[in-house]
């Protein structure tokens, strides 16, 4: 359904310029803390796994400490060269909560399990800010999960593409850990539509369950199957709508339907790894808690790796 941009910054079917992008930035604010919820939590794994700095987002308008958003990677402390290397990334969307504090629990609890199949690089938090803001942009108001593609105008997706392109590995998996929320339609589609110039634009309703993104370019189906039936053990998985939709698009099986997410310029298109899928959980369920969202966003990390174990053992690399 169309849906009218009723926002309140911005002359409705005028694009956004300096003055309403400044506008918008002046009525957000900071509402938790990226060095307690996040940064403290790496300094007490640096012991078992090797965390480094990749990058530093600088945002001088913002009047905030320069090195306030520092930029973190998990990776294996000593690397296996017969082993495949997959990257987990959290965060890209800072508001999306269980998408950065999943990829901690799965650290905390969980990767060790796994270390000895798998290399792994970890990206938990790639926009500190929109964390802090409960944000899904950009200080710019740019969304950086549009973003990962070359001369990148978003630094947290500039910076990650640096990073992972500098480790020249070739990555079996790639899982992106993401939300869908209620203020994706009260909030976030309404400023993008102000923001972009239209007079309205397309909502739907938003789905009540987990469910995939995949690649339409290379569904990868039963790799995405996996990863729904490991979640179903711990949530709901998103039924599709009347139309036989999710957000919009056509489900291909049980929760999981395709973006382009390489012409997109999605995250989870920013390498060229075999198995790829985005996750979305819904936090604004009455039938879940914040720890239950975690554990999905933990669910799904499994049941990827659990099917690339099983591809591994059947298929030369």
């Amino acid at each position: 359904m169309q849906q009218p941009s009723n926002y309140t910054i911005g002359t409705p079917g005028t694009a956004w310029g300096e003055e309403e992008k400044q506008q918008w930035l002046q009525t957000q604010s900071i509402q938790r803390s990226y060095q307690e919820q996040v940064v403290n939590k790496l300094h007490q794994i640096k012991g078992q796994f090797q965390v480094e700095q990749y990058g530093l987002l600088s945002y001088p308008q913002l009047g905030l400490e320069q090195d306030r958003y520092p930029l973190f990677a998990i990776r294996t402390q000593s690397p296996d060269a017969n082993a495949p290397t997959v990257l987990i990334t959290g965060g890209v969307h800072g508001y999306e909560t269980s998408g950065v504090q999943g990829a901690l629990l799965f650290v905390e609890k969980t990767l060790m399990q796994y270390q000895q199949k798998f290399n792994f690089v970890i990206l938990p938090c790639i926009s500190p800010w929109g964390y802090e803001t409960i944000n899904r942009w950009n200080p710019q108001a740019i969304d950086p999960n549009r973003s990962f593609m070359p001369h990148s105008a978003a630094q947290e997706s500039a910076l990650a593409m640096q990073y992972i392109a500098s480790l020249n590995e070739e990555f079996l998996m790639h899982i992106d850990l993401h939300e869908t929320t209620d203020t994706d339609n009260s909030e976030f589609r309404p400023a993008m539509f102000a923001r972009d110039g239209k007079t309205e634009g397309q909502v739907w309703d938003i789905p009540d369950g987990f469910y995939l993104v995949g690649n339409s370019d290379d569904p990868a189906d039963a790799f995405q199957t996996a990863i729904i039936q490991s979640v179903a053990k711990i949530t709901h998985i998103a039924p599709s709508d009347a139309e036989g939709k999710i957000i919009g698009e056509p489900i291909t099986q049980e929760g999981v339907i395709n973006y382009a997410v390489k012409s997109l310029g999605l995250c989870a298109g920013m390498t060229d790894a075999k198995f790829t899928s985005t996750t979305e959980v819904y936090p604004d369920s009455p039938k879940v808690d914040d720890e239950q969202c975690n554990r999905a966003q933990v669910a799904a990390i499994t049941g990827a790796l659990d099917y690339c174990q099983d591809f591994k053992s059947h298929h030369v690399l």
